[in-house]
This record gives C-alpha cells, sequence and structure tokens, in this order.
C-alpha cells in the first residue's frame, strides 16, 4: 500500500483495531478512497485522471481539508467516472460508495472533523444478486482425485488436506490460511477459525477432513526447518513458513486447470459456494445451521445458497399430477360443419 495522508492513516486503523476488519477488507476501502482522491486532485486541476496520472498522482501530503470540499456532486461524478471510464459494474460501484460512506462516517460521527456527510444520501447502485458458480459432485471427485494422483508433488498430502477442507467445510481462504495446530483437538473431530469481523467460529470436520489431515501431519512432522514463527501454523510452505493466501490460490488454480476445469471461472472462493451448495442440495442441510457454519452474519447471506438446480426443476414439473396426460393424435378431433360455421360467425 502507497503513502497515505494522515487523516488516512488514522481511518486505517479504526477499521482495524475498533471495528476489527480484515487487512484484507480495511485494504480493499483504502484502494477505493485513494483512487477518489486522485480523480478528485486530477479532476480539479483540469485533467483528465488518466491510468498514468492516477499511478503518477501523490496524495500522501493531502489533509482532511480537501475531503471537507467534497459534494455530492463530486462523488456522483466519480461513480459516473467509474462506470464509463473504468467500465466498473454496479458492484463495483457499490462498493466504492460504501468505501466512501464508511470514510465520511467516520470523520463527521466518529472524530467529527466534518460537520456534514454529502455520501449520506446518496443512494447506493442496485446489485442484481448474481447465483453463485459452484462445481457438481462429479466435478468435486474428479478435482481430489486430481490432487491424489499428482505423485510427482512434494506437497501432495498438503494440497490435499486443503482442497478437502475448502470442499467440506466452506471456510475463507484467509481462515484456512490462519489455522493453526492448537486450534484443532486432540481427536481432529473440530477445529477454530477466524472469521470475519475477527469472530471466531468452530467447525466440526467429517471422516474425510481427518483422514486427509491426519495424512498431511504425517508429513509436516518430518519438517524440521519450519521457522519460528511458523511452529504452530497448520499449513506450511515450501518455504518452511505458514502458507500464504496467494500460495493457496496458485495451487487451487493449478489443480484446477490440471483437472480439466480451468475453463470454467472457478476459484479457491468457489469452492466455498460448492460446499456450501452441496450441503444444502445434497445433504439437506437447514440454511440456518449453513448460516452458522459459513460464519454468515446474516440470514439471507446465505439464502443465496438456496437456489434450485436444473435437475430440481425439471423433477418439480414431472411431479405435476396433470405431466402425464397425453395431447390429442392429428387427426383425433372432428369438428361437425354446423360447429365450424358457428365457430366462424363468433369470430367475425
Amino acid at each position: 500500500m502507497e503513502m497515505l495522508p494522515e487523516f488516512l492513516k488514522e481511518y486505517r486503523g479504526h477499521r482495524l483495531v475498533i471495528k476489527a476488519d480484515s487487512e484484507l477488507t480495511v485494504e480493499q476501502y483504502l484502494l477505493d478512497i485513494t483512487l477518489f482522491l486522485k480523480w478528485l486532485v486530477i479532476s480539479r486541476s483540469g485533467k483528465k485522471p488518466t491510468a498514468e496520472l492516477l499511478s503518477q498522482t501523490d496524495i500522501s501530503g493531502l489533509d482532511v481539508g480537501i475531503i471537507a470540499s467534497v459534494t455530492r456532486a463530486d462523488i456522483l461524478e466519480f461513480l459516473v467516472y467509474a462506470a464509463n471510464d473504468r467500465k466498473n459494474g454496479s458492484k463495483a460501484r457499490a462498493r466504492k460508495l460504501s468505501s466512501l460512506k464508511s470514510l465520511f462516517k467516520y470523520l463527521t460521527v466518529t472524530t467529527r472533523q466534518l460537520k456534514t456527510n454529502p455520501a449520506a444520501d446518496i443512494e447506493t447502485p442496485k446489485v442484481r444478486p448474481a447465483l453463485p458458480k459452484y462445481l457438481e459432485l462429479e466435478e468435486c471427485i474428479k478435482l481430489l482425485d486430481t490432487v491424489k494422483n499428482d505423485t510427482s508433488s512434494a506437497t501432495r498430502e498438503r494440497d490435499y488436506a486443503i482442497i478437502t477442507l475448502f470442499l467440506n467445510c466452506g471456510m475463507r481462504l484467509s481462515e484456512l490460511c490462519g489455522i493453526n495446530l492448537s486450534d484443532t483437538d486432540p481427536e481432529l473431530k473440530s477445529l477454530r477459525v477466524l472469521g470475519k469481523g475477527s469472530k471466531e467460529r468452530v467447525i466440526y470436520l467429517n471422516d474425510a477432513c481427518r483422514s486427509a489431515l491426519r495424512a498431511w501431519l504425517a508429513v509436516r512432522a518430518k519438517d524440521n526447518q519450519i521457522k519460528a514463527d511458523s511452529r504452530d501454523a497448520m499449513f506450511i510452505s515450501s518455504r518452511h513458513s505458514r502458507i500464504s493466501n496467494k500460495t493457496v490460490q496458485w495451487m487451487v488454480n493449478r489443480y484446477l486447470e490440471l483437472a480439466g476445469l480451468g475453463n470454467r471461472n472457478f476459484s479457491v472462493h468457489k469452492l466455498r459456494h460448492t460446499a456450501a451448495t452441496l450441503m444444502y442440495r445434497e445433504g439437506g442441510v437447514d440454511v440456518r445451521v449453513l448460516k452458522d457454519i459459513l460464519g454468515h452474519e446474516q440470514l439471507n447471506t446465505t439464502q443465496i445458497y438456496t437456489h434450485v438446480s436444473n435437475e430440481q426443476m425439471e423433477k418439480a414439473m414431472s411431479s405435476n399430477p396433470l405431466s402425464d396426460i397425453k395431447a390429442p393424435k392429428p387427426g383425433s378431433l372432428k369438428v361437425s360443419d354446423e360447429s365450424e360455421t358457428e365457430a366462424s360467425k363468433e369470430n367475425v
């Protein structure tokens, strides 16, 4: 992250310490806010905010005065720029507005450095909820088999355990990378993860997870080069330190490619969608239980996984009691000349 003006450093600390947001969440807020500030500085100078100018613009010396000068019209114009010049969809624009609303709320309500909030009454762009992408059951088995059969890989047991946890537990990427040995019980019946907002929850493990973890832990125990600050980490990289988000993303993408699933725009997060969908659709898990498993605060966040499959819709149509009634064969219905004449008169 580039050098920030003082008021943004304080805002960052507030989000991390007081709001207990994750580093990733705060980074996303700051990316949106710094883009807005750069756009504002360039636009007010009478220039067009090109990619080159945006990369060259230094905002570290700005003070809260520039934020105090922002109007509602400035924010709306920025959203138009995001849509037209950056080709941002409604979801990306909604996130940018949310970031700005968060900053202005902090400056008006929390620190009282500003008297008015120009973003307060701006309506959030409408976002159409998209159905989550997920792997079918057969594709999950194919992905696991691809890892299992990769006997040339020095990290096969680790990678298999990671993908097994994703597909069975539906945990987030940051949650998986943050797992410690001390987060599990001796019998590997459950483990603790640290979710969004630093909220801790317990995830119960099934036989597949226990088997995969035991195989990996047997390999991990032989690594006598693990760095001191990573000795409690569950998953270790080839550099003998806690595995990073990027390493896991690279590994998952690699195996998706090897399994012939690389052209489907799947990602690590899609494995979380997959676990949730399979638990609900194949396992019959109640949506309220699923909410707690996934670590969602609101039930409506979980309800996106209650979408029905094409097979379920086809089955529903077939279950209609009228579904077996056949249409008459061509020519089997005869209409008398008199009836045809009367029908013709009515249609005139």
